[in-house]
């Protein structure tokens, strides 16, 4: 570990006032942040997506392993400060675009294709952004982000224990988790530990473009009351009978007595099709 870097991470974190409202926690651990960098693969002829650059500790490893790199940052005061920070004097890193914007308003459709997304993303808007990037006309590549812990692991959720977020993005993109990040690493610390999830686009999607608004229309419906048997929580969701819903469910040859957790994509495909 270098610790001349670590100890002006830490003396620039205590200058810098974490705001709690925009969900900031600041990672300054070099070997976590080369790990994250390193999960996306980086060349020169990358283009890279960091949501949420904060300080730029992460933002500094990804102008040097990336050809080119956009960070939105929403708040106005580290937007503006943190070429400098990165820079030589004023000059700041010349791949370096820095956007003062709310990600969740910000046009994907103006980066490249083919580009990446690496970064340390708000709790608060977690689920937000990542629905944001998989339902958007241009996608990106593969997407390193660093959540709660409990979310990485809804995201990457087996046959069992699916959920609406799993499925979501599981139709777009094959997921594995990564690193561990202990609560204790951040400044300030969160209440709860973070890590990675490695969000892989797939070549050909699951469910297709015109298929998904009747899809997620019949997921949801069958999530609504998720402790239920499926007969129950769609007849709910679909504003039915039992005896209609338990038809469906045979017609799509699956178990009426199961639970929303326990289709598979294929499965929730079928019932959307039913009908």
């Amino acid at each position: 570990m270098n610790f001349g870097r670590a100890i002006t991470g830490i003396k620039l974190i205590c200058m810098i006032q974490a705001k709690k409202e925009l969900g900031q926690n600041f990672l300054s651990d070099p070997q976590t942040l080369d790990t994250i960098v390193g999960y996306a693969g980086l060349s020169q002829d990358d283009t890279v997506l960091e949501i949420g650059p904060g300080l730029g500790s992460l933002t500094s490893r990804l102008c040097r392993a990336a050809g080119q790199v956009v960070a939105v940052e929403f708040d106005r005061d580290l937007a503006m400060t943190l070429g400098n920070r990165l820079g030589n004097g004023s000059v700041k890193p010349s791949n370096l675009t820095i956007i003062n914007d709310d990600i969740l308003k910000y046009d994907l459709t103006g980066l490249t294709s083919d580009y990446k997304v690496v970064a340390n993303i708000p709790y608060n808007i977690t689920s937000k952004i990542i629905q944001k990037l998989w339902s958007s006309d241009n996608k990106p590549q593969i997407a390193v982000l660093l959540v709660q812990k409990e979310v990485a692991e809804r995201l990457a959720a087996p046959v069992g224990k699916l959920s609406i977020l799993a499925i979501s993005a599981q139709i777009f993109a094959d997921i594995e988790l990564g690193v561990v990040v202990p609560a204790e690493m951040f400044e300030p610390v969160p209440k709860v530990d973070s890590q990675v999830v490695i969000m892989r686009r797939r070549d050909q999607q699951l469910v297709d473009n015109a298929d998904l608004k009747r899809f997620f229309y019949v997921v949801k419906a069958g999530f609504g009351e998720k402790r239920k048997k499926l007969r129950s929580s769609l007849a709910v969701g679909l504003r039915t009978s039992k005896q209609e819903a338990e038809r469906l469910l045979n017609e799509a040859n699956i178990d009426p007595n199961k639970r929303a957790q326990e289709l598979t994509i294929a499965e929730w495909k079928r019932l959307a099709k039913c009908g």
